[in-house]
């Protein structure tokens, strides 16, 4: 039985473990050739090595800084010439440092934005004519329930960003769609990640946390790798401009 994404060429970011390595692992699970890239050469080499233990195909390139535009489009240009196009963009990576507005260094500040916001835009920009040249594709952006509600930890820099992904996607989708292009958004709640383990480890918290879900816990990275796999296929054609929630009901109460 063919996959879901069958042939398609998905460039994922971040691929180095947690949210990335589960897409990976199910986009070619699903029959997606997948071209990943991530800062840390070994957990992407990592998942290379699982993705092909399990039958699947995949190219992985580190270390890539998408926070750099010039690195940014030799990675994309290098995979559409690799793989003579491409046909999704899952932008998943993105890096945030956290702290009170008044306290919060501007330095952190321009490097959230920097790694949650800007890279998203590079690589939209420079997929973009790879997508035209396709006659249309999908692009899959990571943004977060901090970009939607207002959390009482201090974020700012991540919650700015995050909404910023949440715009830029819907007009993304406006300006996709006379060439073919969807686009859509994903916002994770919290997820158990390498990200995230530090503070789940956190006397009280992961039990805080799962107390504020209707799920009552804390979700896992393929559950939102699913929903991606989704997104991606021709079962979600007439899917775009949209958000997606995944975060075990947090949002609701």
């Amino acid at each position: 039985m063919a996959g879901r994404l069958n042939g398609k060429v998905a460039l994922i970011t971040g691929t180095g473990g947690g949210q990335g390595r589960a897409a990976a692992l199910a986009f070619a699970r699903e029959g997606a050739r997948v071209v990943g890239c991530d800062l840390g050469a070994a957990g992407n080499v990592e998942t290379v090595d699982l993705v092909t233990a399990a039958g699947g195909e995949m190219t992985g390139m580190a270390p890539v800084d998408l926070g750099d535009a010039g690195e940014a489009k030799r990675w994309i240009d290098d995979a559409a010439t690799a793989y003579a196009g491409v046909d999704v963009l899952y932008n998943n990576a993105s890096a945030a440092r956290f702290g009170p507005i008044a306290d919060i260094p501007l330095d952190d500040w321009h490097f959230t934005i920097r790694n949650e916001l800007d890279l998203v835009f590079y690589a939209t920009k420079y997929v973009w004519p790879h997508l035209v040249a396709r006659n249309g594709g999908v692009i899959i952006n990571t943004a977060s329930i901090a970009g939607i509600v207002a959390a009482p930890t201090p974020m700012a820099p991540h919650a700015a960003a995050k909404g910023g992904v949440l715009s830029l996607t819907r007009q993304t989708a406006v300006e996709g769609a006379p060439f073919g292009i969807r686009a859509v958004s994903i916002s994770p709640g919290p997820i158990e990640t390498p990200g995230t383990a530090e503070q789940f480890a956190m006397p009280g918290v992961r039990d805080a946390i799962a107390a504020a879900t209707l799920a009552g816990r804390v979700g896992q990275p393929e559950e939102v790798a699913s929903l991606a796999v989704y997104l991606a296929s021709e079962e979600a054609a007439f899917t775009t401009g949209a958000n997606f929630v995944v975060d075990g009901g947090q949002t609701a109460i």
